[in-house]
């Protein structure tokens, strides 16, 4: 996986943990370690994931697990030609995807603004401006954000990106949020090069993701806004607002570097479930 498909570190030891749970168990399960998987039947794949569920794995992360372990029988299946009949004919369980929870304009507007100026330190009060102008801006992931250095310096009309599994896109940057990014350069303390992060601590080292999530609570909690407002919620809240605005799903993908267009198609349902919401409120027969 690493090799093929650039999977990340995260996904990596996801994997790993999946499929060796999955063999700790058949080998207690049939007697025998490791030996036995050859021979593993449609109840032993029931057992296992009776067990997953007895250990309080929900659906979705089941649905995970059993993906994984499948994926490492294919792998086994390539290389040593042998079938694994039971395991690949097991059904994951049904789930309902969650909805993306994006923040109104108002909102996200509004989470810029406290954030800007609830910092102690103004050389803090704007870094934490320029990353979520950056989230909501750029439609970034936190890890995306954080991950810029001194070479991405100055900021042009267009940012290249590279995402999950080393994919590299290009986003257009706002002039507000070069804007912003610029504020913070000139009253950051520590030198901007090339090597090392835009963003830093106040330790001048690389800024890890907690501090903004830290920043964002305490501006959700003064605004009222619910504990679904994070980082990431910025990030849906970009794709959610462009959608709305008109913008094209294809675009959006590219925008936020998805492999799938399944899953942009998510923010289809949230746009359809608030226009519903709003005809309901609306309609006069409502």
């Amino acid at each position: 996986m690493r090799a093929l498909r650039n999977a990340s570190e995260a996904t990596l030891t996801a994997y790993r943990a999946d499929v060796t749970g999955f063999l700790s168990f058949m080998g207690g399960h049939l007697g025998r370690p490791l030996a036995p998987i050859d021979e593993i039947a449609v109840s032993d794949m029931r057992a296992w994931m009776a067990q997953e569920r007895q250990r309080g794995l929900g659906p979705r992360s089941l649905a995970r697990a059993l993906s994984s372990v499948k994926s490492f029988h294919r792998w086994r299946a390539d290389r040593e030609n042998i079938e694994f009949p039971a395991v690949l004919a097991a059904r994951a369980p049904k789930f309902t995807r969650k909805l993306p929870r994006p923040l109104t304009e108002e909102a996200a507007q509004a989470m810029i603004d406290r954030v800007e100026v609830q910092a102690a330190e103004p050389w803090v009060a704007a870094r934490d401006t320029a990353v979520v102008t950056l989230l909501y801006g750029c439609g970034l992931r936190i890890s995306e954000a954080l991950g810029l250095t001194g070479a991405d310096l100055p900021l042009g009309e267009v940012l290249r990106i590279k995402g999950k599994g080393g994919k590299e896109r290009i986003v257009p940057v706002l002039r507000v949020a070069r804007e912003a990014v610029e504020a913070y350069i000139a009253l950051c303390p520590h030198a901007t090069e090339p090597e090392a992060a835009l963003f830093r601590g106040v330790r001048g080292g690389r800024l890890s993701p907690r501090p903004m999530q830290k920043a964002m609570e305490a501006a959700r909690l003064q605004l009222g806004l619910p504990a679904t407002a994070t980082p990431h919620a910025l990030r849906h809240s970009f794709a959610t607002h462009l959608l709305s605005a008109g913008g094209d799903l294809r675009a959006i993908q590219e925008l936020l570097g998805h492999a799938s267009l399944s899953t942009t198609q998510a923010y289809t349902a949230v746009d359809t479930a608030r226009l519903m919401e709003v005809y309901e409120k609306a309609h006069p027969k409502g």
